[in-house]
């Protein structure tokens, strides 16, 4: 979270009444064994878009335990939509088949594997793109995952300001990491899209893509 934002965004949180059993055990657990998963705030926003835009298909980069998965795959069953998402790691991969079995969702396929491997390997498309994945590649799963959005799609990237790094003082082991996702900032900004980098949570980026005009014959 944004240490500017913080005071702020605990203020939202305390309005936030989560009534789902699962996702109130998938938060204590997150927080318990430093667990990477969206901030409350930014789970209302995704589910907010999701339902807003009557998204059917999703396609998520980054399991982890499956929260933001389950948080999206309830807003778009009712639309028959279904969720592909991706996870690298096997322990967290293991445990988000487990939380998948618990929700009671049958709409949601589970991919164990590299996403920038797994992502080429799909043949659907997709109306949003959900990418918190590792830091260091987010040039390309946005890359390989624009080929499967439909026009009038959108992604959304978490964590893409990395903890302030981008514009603050930061450890030199990040240096990579921070330069990469600099570049990758300006790349979305310099594209013909729409493109906005909104400051809560650990920073999001929305990227949309426009619909293309046919020339009449």
């Amino acid at each position: 979270m944004l240490e500017e934002l913080k005071e702020a965004n605990e203020y939202i949180v305390e309005k936030i009444k989560e009534k789902d059993e699962l996702i109130l055990e998938m938060e204590a657990y997150a927080q318990e064994y430093n667990v990477p998963i969206v901030t409350k705030e930014v789970a209302e926003y995704l589910k907010f878009l999701v339902k807003s835009y009557k998204t059917k298909n999703v396609l998520e980069i980054g399991t982890a335990i499956g929260y933001s998965g389950i948080l999206m795959a309830k807003e778009i069953k009712e639309n028959g939509g279904k969720l592909y998402t991706i996870e690298i790691d096997e322990e967290r991969y293991n445990l988000a088949q487990e939380n998948f079995k618990k929700s009671g969702l049958d709409n949601i396929i589970s991919i164990k594997g590299d996403a920038l491997e797994e992502v080429k390997k799909i043949d659907d498309k997709f109306d949003f793109v959900f990418i918190d994945a590792s830091k260091g590649h987010y040039m390309e799963f946005f890359e390989d995952s624009y080929k499967l959005l439909n026009d009038g799609g959108i992604v959304f990237i978490d964590n893409i300001m990395f903890r302030g790094y981008l514009y603050k003082e930061y450890p030199k082991r990040f240096k990579t990491i921070v330069k990469r996702l600099d570049c990758f900032i300006d790349y979305l900004y310099e594209r013909e899209d729409k493109f906005v980098l909104l400051p809560f949570g650990d920073g999001v980026g929305l990227y949309f893509k426009e619909t293309r005009k046919t020339e009449k014959i």
